[in-house]
């Protein structure tokens, strides 16, 4: 399968402005692109990447004062497959997890296992361990938190989205993930392009996507509770503990945004890139 993936973002700075991008699909990934995901810029500037302390690819840039627009046009061949599905994935005893994700069962800006810890154990704590205990939890978030770009605020915790029952895709991977990382499953954020492959098409307006991964049976798998169930084509960008570690775009100074504008769809044959 083809998938055209690709933006047009567009923000106003009244001064320079320096800027950290997250707009690259994962490593992993590239070698899927028929041309790479290069961030072009009008007006031209020189962008420097770097590797974060999860793998994922950033790019600094130094935005002059006025409009400045970030936009890539490509296609990635993916397998079309829906996300996997593995039962008897077990859950790992603590000891016996590798020393890399133990970050993803502590607690963190938007996800304090603290203040649900208490509510996760008398509501799954009598489940069996394992990937019949996430189901459940994102089972759980999917009807808990009713949906709506209204509902949008990019302060919400994990906490708050509980209490409130609204929010976007990210509210339903802050409150989910933060339940398994309480049950001791070590979970982590996701960030990325889903497009409408395999569902009935979505009227609002195409935008980058949040989901969650949970590491079981020495792997990590994608479960996504804003959706409920799995879906196909879905184009990681990022990964981290939550939200703050794989902003689209960390800007340091006053900024407003002025075109946000996002491409994923199957196609039939690739397309040639934005120049």
């Amino acid at each position: 399968m083809l998938i055209r993936i690709g933006y047009e973002i567009t923000f106003e700075v009244p001064q320079p402005t320096p800027m950290v991008l997250m707009l690259n699909v994962r490593p992993e990934r590239a070698a899927d692109l028929t041309a790479p995901d290069i961030i072009r810029t009008n007006p031209s500037l020189p962008i420097s990447r770097y590797y974060d302390m999860y793998g994922n690819l950033c790019s600094r840039v130094m935005a002059p004062a006025g409009l400045v627009t970030f936009h890539t046009d490509t296609v990635i061949n993916d397998p079309g497959v829906l996300d996997p599905y593995a039962p008897d994935a077990a859950q790992l005893p603590i000891e016996s997890l590798p020393p890399e994700t133990l970050v993803y069962l502590l607690g963190s800006r938007y996800c304090e296992t603290e203040k649900l810890l208490a509510f996760a154990w008398a509501q799954f704590g009598h489940l069996p361990d394992g990937w019949s205990k996430v189901e459940a939890i994102v089972q759980y978030t999917h009807n808990h938190i009713t949906f709506g770009y209204q509902n949008a605020r990019a302060t919400r915790t994990a906490f708050e989205g509980w209490q409130e029952g609204v929010g976007v895709c990210r509210d339903y991977a802050h409150l989910a993930l933060t339940l398994c990382r309480c049950m001791n499953i070590p979970a982590r954020y996701c960030t990325g392009y889903l497009g409408d492959i395999g569902v009935p098409p979505d009227r609002s307006p195409m935008d980058f996507s949040g989901w969650f991964q949970v590491y079981l049976g020495g792997n990590w798998y994608t479960f996504d509770a804003r959706h409920g169930h799995p879906r196909i084509g879905r184009i990681l960008i990022g990964v981290g503990r939550d939200a703050a570690d794989v902003a689209i775009s960390t800007v340091f100074g006053p900024n407003l945004l002025k075109t946000f504008h996002v491409i994923t769809e199957e196609v039939a044959s690739p397309v040639a890139a934005v120049a």
